[in-house]
């Protein structure tokens, strides 16, 4: 983390507000961050002992409309998710992403 420029973006954003959480099971825990430039950081922790497909919907998440998603630990774009988030994550591994409405640019 101490070398992930993105990652510390989102801990250190101007507007200051915490990460509420989405979603709790044993086996999951969905958080999401409003930013100030209107993104929204989510993070989908699998607290399982297996990899697991995991998802938030835009109805969970509180958005609208298609996202550009980035993956924030890999630097890399995913593309644009129409109405939810998925993603593959391993066990006791979290899928850590930022959600931007996709404005047709």
């Amino acid at each position: 983390v101490l070398c992930n420029v993105e990652a510390i973006e989102v801990d250190q954003d101007p507007l200051g507000k915490q990460a509420r959480i989405v979603r709790q099971t044993e086996a999951e825990l969905v958080l999401a961050k409003p930013m100030e430039d209107g993104s929204l950081a989510v993070g989908l922790f699998n607290l399982a002992e297996e990899p697991r497909a995991m998802a938030a919907s835009w109805a969970d998440l509180g958005i609208a409309g298609p996202q550009r998603a980035r993956d924030l630990w890999r630097w890399k774009d995913l593309g644009i998710a129409e109405d939810r988030l998925e993603a593959r994550v391993n066990r006791h591994g979290v899928a850590f992403v930022r959600l931007r409405p996709d404005k047709g640019e």
